[in-house]
This record gives structure tokens, sequence and C-alpha cells, in this order.
């Protein structure tokens, strides 16, 4: 990737997805009736990609699971410093309801 990873803030904008599907629901948690927020730690490129996706909050049930394949295939807006694209450790809540 080369170069420094920032945080949002202190010029730094935050990333913004733009393709971002719902993540699919365990089996085992869809029986269970389990609902809940697993939060991600991702690091966003200056390509708009998601790389070093790590569970940061965990639900279990194989929720995590689910969601970090899912924000693998998200796409995002990188963020900016200034009006250069920066690579950025962000925070996702991917929230799993069953409707």
């Amino acid at each position: 990737m080369g170069g420094d990873l920032y945080r949002v803030g202190g010029g730094v904008s935050a990333p913004h997805a733009i393709y971002d599907p719902e993540p699919e629901y365990s089996e085992e948690a869809r029986k269970a009736k389990y609902q809940g927020v697993v939060v991600l730690q991702v690091v966003i490129g200056v390509d708009g990609l998601p790389r070093d996706v790590r569970v940061a909050r965990s639900l279990g049930m194989g929720l995590d699971q689910k969601a970090v394949e899912a924000v693998r295939q998200w796409r995002f807006e990188p963020a900016l410093r200034g009006s250069q694209p920066v690579a950025t450790v962000v925070h996702i809540e991917v929230t799993f309801r069953l409707y």
C-alpha cells in the first residue's frame, strides 16, 4: 500500500461507502433469532478497497465471519487529506437484524 495510515479528523475526511451489500445471516444465528452488531476495524486504502479487516467487537454465532466477508466486498470513496486520497483506519458497525 505504501504511505502512512491516518485516522479521521485533523484535516482527514472520512471515507464513504459507495457499495455496501448487506451481510448474509448465518444459519445458526437465524435459527436462534440472534441479532446484534459486529464492530470491525478496517484499513481503507487510497484505492477505496478495504484491507486488514479485523473483528474489534465480536457477536458470535458465525456472524463475525459473515460481517468480515461482506465488508471485504464493500467499496469506498477514499478519505482525503486536503485533496489527496489517504489510507485510513476506521471502525465499521455491521448490524444483524431479523425482519
